[in-house]
């Protein structure tokens, strides 16, 4: 596969979606990208995305937050990546291709990875108006538009997992949906016929109607040629606004039929262990469109990755073959967990099964066991807590009875075997292959001590994600074999963690640092005065809860002014040059011509340079020292308070115009906005708060990128917890849906409480949440079930907080005592900082930072005794 001799061989790969794209990454780390010139093919107006996660689309995440594709590994790879421009014809003889747009390519490699296309049945006018697939996001812009504007009840053609996932899309725009499924039982595949009776009970209880055992006939159209009912197999009819055919996939491979590449007898381009075509080895085919050496066509992401792996491999003269893969999954489709792996259906002849159901929790497991006692493959519907061990058990014995592996948690001690249990030999991640033995090793012989730098070094978990849980427990247990021994505590002064020390001052109602110090600190820390890190996480742990012990609340009260940062030592946001900022709250980003009429006399009157935040506020810079009382006054005067800017506290609570003036608004995110940011305002946390509350799945007030975010449905609220922005955005994961208002408060109330109870100093709830074991599913477990039986306590501390709620700039100007604290100087009061200067910019000012580091007086200033406060 080599190009004439003086020249650059030219790979051309036709496709990018996910494992297109996991092939260019594999080139690159074998330096291929540097060595030949790469174009990429692309039918999609967009680059590779995250097709699995595709229908979270509908739950605000945006097509740009699905894209799995950095521009800056494509540009600095020298990859040609050309958009909406696929290949139309081979020339094999030639070695060319020919792309839509007239361009012909000329090629010493060529790989396809074309992947498959949806099956539709042949089926009268199913191309009628009306009439969709579930495959691309062009896709699901259609099917939201349509739905938004001509449909209330919506038809999925097909129970399998793309099919539930779309009528789960179509109940979350507001959408009566059915699903109508060939087989007798949802996902056929995956689940046999107990699972997918529990399936079916659980979903029929979230409001989706279901028909088993029946196909389509005919899509009925009306006399404009719109979608209005389905003809059923059984006789009977269907009333339905549209349909959505999602009744499986086929593979795309008729551009290599076109130029004479062997296929098989039901589709697919066949290729040996190599992943070369049988007909041409300069020619390969990975992912959904290969047939792979043992007659199989895979249709999930992991084969094809390994596939991608492969053909990299290869054409780089490594010795790599593909000789088949894991076909396990791990979905949660509508909230209820679904898993499979092995020989899920026990199709090995001489086996046995053990089972346990409860109907009434919509639980079903069932493990296939051989005659050898050896585990050969399961199902699990409605609890896949043991997912990763069970799946990487397979094809051992498991150290343990099979029935204990079933029962639920507490039923019997084998329930709680864990990884550590799993041979070194065992496949923890599947997407990437990577065994237990190899992330031991990282961690043994390449230092590793977090999870995040395992998956770096292995590349484990950063596939689908489904083998995280397992990775973190190995992490640890190999960290603890090892000898490691972590220093928990909070810093040197402590050696409880923030968690711990929340609990002692609860419990025991200590309501000052220093008593805190002297009692639990570590020896030799006691008496002493403690340090930058515990003396404002403690700080914010007895504001948290002052109410409940007894503390003040008002945080420059006492000892509590001397804990603070700087910002909230002068309840302002210290700027480069020395003066600060005054952020007003505006709740739900809601304003008053009045109160725009003020804010902007206030900043006129101050010389302040005024901009719009992206928290739906006004921020007014420049303020002196001496100057925020005075701001306050004025402010507080005309109704506003502290917007918290300063502080690890709630900042804001955006929204968008909601069902008020939108006409795509289904519910008042204006007022749900209002009333949460009134409610939680003040509230002191490890680390600031974000939150938003969206009208629609539109999501335009960016919910899902907040701490917790609310997106309203036709039935209530979704809520959403753990997201953040920033340097490493992460979205929010949904916690319970269609709530009502109560409901949603409720379940807010409890979810801050518990966050403020557990993190650590300075962790966002998104960092909390992948460091919590269990994650999402023992918050849920905690504040939506009450699994630890304290939601009450969380409930009742909120309702503490609320109930004595008082603005902090208020309380401040209210003092004289502590109005004595704003000053430049200490010994000259009526001084002003002569450091804190401006120059003009735009018709504002901007700051005229000095020669002197911020900070910093002249030595003249402090020869002459004033000290900087």
């Amino acid at each position: 596969m080599t190009a004439t001799p003086g020249t650059t061989p030219t790979l051309v790969l036709v496709g990018h979606g996910m494992v297109g794209q996991r092939f260019l990454e594999a080139l690159a780390e074998r330096g291929l990208t540097a060595t030949h010139r790469v174009v990429v093919l692309c039918e999609e107006p967009r680059p590779a995305y995250d097709r699995v996660a595709l229908t979270s689309y509908f739950s605000g995440r945006t097509p740009e937050e699905l894209s799995m594709t950095d521009m800056e590994f494509i540009e600095g790879h020298g990859i040609e990546l050309r958009l909406g421009d696929p290949a139309v014809r081979v020339d094999r003889a030639a070695r060319e291709v020919t792309a839509r747009s007239g361009e012909v390519f000329g090629y010493d490699v060529l790989v396809l990875a074309t992947g498959s296309y949806p099956f539709v049945p042949p089926v009268p006018n199913k191309d009628a108006t009306g009439c969709f697939v579930y495959r691309t996001i062009e896709d699901l812009l259609a099917i939201e538009e349509y739905a938004r504007t001509r449909a209330g009840t919506g038809a999925v053609v097909g129970g399998g997992l793309l099919g539930l996932e779309a009528a789960g899309a179509l109940k979350g725009l507001g959408v009566e949906a059915h699903i109508v499924e060939f087989a007798p039982r949802l996902m056929p595949v995956q689940v046999d016929a107990g699972g997918g009776a529990a399936l079916l009970r659980t979903i029929e209880e979230m409001g989706l109607t279901v028909h088993t055992g029946v196909g389509t006939q005919e899509v009925v159209v009306g006399p404009d040629g719109a979608v209005t009912g389905m003809k059923l197999s059984d006789g009977s009819e269907l009333a339905t606004d549209m349909v959505v055919f999602s009744a499986g996939v086929r593979p795309r491979d008729q551009l290599a039929r076109d130029c004479g590449l062997l296929v098989g007898e039901r589709g697919g381009i066949a290729v040996d262990e190599q992943c070369r075509t049988v007909s041409d080895p300069r020619v390969f085919a990975i992912g959904e469109c290969a047939l792979a050496a043992d007659g199989r066509v895979y249709g999930l992401v992991a084969p094809g990755y390994e596939q991608a792996q492969t053909a990299a491999a290869t054409v780089a003269a490594d010795e790599a073959a593909f000789t088949g893969a894991d076909l396990s999954t791990k979905l949660k489709l509508l909230g209820v967990d679904v898993a499979s792996f092995g020989d899920a259906h026990g199709s090995t002849e001489d086996c046995l099964d053990v089972v346990y159901a409860d109907s009434r929790s919509g639980l079903y497991k069932k493990l296939v066991i051989g005659r050898d006692g050896r585990l050969l493959g399961g199902i699990l519907v409605g609890d896949a807590e043991a997912y990763g061990t069970l799946r990487a058990l397979t094809g051992s014995v498991p150290p343990v009875s099979p029935e204990s592996l079933v029962l639920p948690a507490g039923a019997d001690a084998g329930a709680r075997l864990g990884p550590s249990a799993l041979p070194d030999e065992a496949v923890v991640c599947s997407c990437h292959n990577v065994s237990k033995g190899t992330i031991r090793g990282a961690v043994a012989e390449h230092g590793c001590t977090t999870v995040p730098e395992v998956k770096k070094c292995t590349k484990a978990g950063t596939g689908c994600g489904s083998c995280v849980k397992v990775l973190g427990q190995l992490v640890a247990a190999e960290l603890e074999a090892g000898g490691v021994e972590v220093d928990k505590g909070l810093c040197g002064c402590f050696g409880q963690t923030r968690e711990e020390l929340y609990e002692i001052v609860l419990a025991l109602r200590v309501t000052t640092y220093q008593d805190l110090l002297d009692r639990y600190g570590r020896e030799g820390a006691r008496g002493g005065d403690g340090c930058e890190v515990c003396k404002p996480a403690v700080g914010s742990i007895i504001a948290s809860l002052a109410p409940t012990i007894g503390a003040s609340g008002y945080v420059l009260d006492g000892e509590q002014a001397a804990l603070q940062d700087s910002n909230d030592h002068f309840l302002a946001n210290l700027q480069r040059n020395g003066s600060y900022s005054v952020v007003p709250r505006i709740p739900g980003g809601e304003v008053t011509p009045e109160g725009l009429i003020t804010l902007g006399e206030i900043a006129r009157d101050f010389g302040l340079y005024t901009k719009i935040t992206g928290g739906q506020r006004i921020d007014m810079f420049g303020a002196r020292v001496e100057q925020l009382p005075l701001i306050w006054t004025r402010l507080v005067d005309a109704g506003f308070e502290s917007g918290h800017a300063y502080g690890k506290a709630l900042r804001t609570v955006k929204s968008c115009v909601g069902s008020t003036w939108c006409r795509y608004g289904v519910q008042d995110s204006v007022r749900m906005a209002i009333d949460l940011e009134l409610r939680y305002r003040g509230l002191r946390s490890p680390h600031k708060l974000k939150s938003a509350v969206s009208g629609c799945a539109r999501e335009c007030a960016e919910a899902r990128s907040k701490d917790f975010g609310v997106i309203a449905t036709s039935q209530g609220w979704n809520l959403y917890v753990g997201g953040n922005g920033g340097a490493t955005p992460r979205h929010a994961d949904l916690l319970a849906q269609d709530l009502t208002d109560a409901e949603l408060v409720r379940l807010i109330d409890r979810f801050l409480m518990f966050y403020i109870r557990t993190a650590d100093r300075l962790e966002r709830t998104s960092a909390w949440l992948e460091r919590l074991p269990g994650g999402l599913d023992h918050v849920r477990e905690v504040v939506v079930e009450d699994s630890l039986g304290i939601c009450a306590e969380l409930e009742s501390l909120m309702a503490d907080h609320v109930a004595h709620y008082a603005d902090e700039w208020a309380t401040t100007i209210d003092n004289p005592e502590k109005l004595a604290r704003f000053v430049s100087f200490v010994n000259a009061p009526d001084t002003p900082d002569p450091v804190v200067g401006f120059v003009p910019e735009r018709d504002q000012v901007k700051p005229d930072l000095p020669l002197l580091s911020i900070g910093l007086r002249s030595a003249e200033d402090l020869l002459e005794g004033s000290a900087p406060r």
